[in-house]
């Protein structure tokens, strides 16, 4: 199975920004990692700040990928754009996020891309993203 990875804004800065919140390693780190864990699968990983390289990224995922595993940060929470993009692939995507949004400030309790999203993952640390791949490699 090919599967895209998909980060969005400031999740380039995890193991620096808000450790408390998000932990001490790095994304890039435990991203490599976590492909080890999945030799047989071909995972590529990809993290824009830019809401419209987000959408352009899951429309080249329609032709090229399996299914998408999505942490759009903080555009979870405001980007309708990005919601009908998942819609509009035809592809299986899960939502991933480091923290449980549903126990942080209110505004980041409502994710309009996680309704677009076949599963959704929150508070599980970046563990979340072996779990997404879990869930699409063997509901596929």
């Amino acid at each position: 199975m090919k599967i895209l990875i998909l980060n969005g804004p400031n999740l380039n800065l995890i193991g620096r920004r808000e450790p408390e919140v998000y932990g001490t390693q790095s994304l890039d780190d435990f991203l490599n990692d976590m492909k080890k864990r999945f030799p047989q699968h071909a995972i590529d990983v990809f993290q824009t700040n830019h809401e419209g390289v987000l959408i352009d990224k899951l429309h080249e995922a329609m032709d090229c990928y399996d299914g998408v595993v999505i942490n759009p940060g903080g555009y979870a929470h405001t980007s309708i754009a990005l919601a009908d993009a998942i819609r509009a692939i035809g592809k299986p995507v899960v939502e991933v996020h480091i923290s449980n949004i549903y126990q942080r400030e209110e505004y980041r309790r409502h994710s309009f891309t996680a309704e677009a999203c076949v599963k959704a993952i929150a508070g599980h640390g970046l563990e979340g993203y072996a779990e997404a791949v879990t869930y699409l490699t063997t509901n596929d």
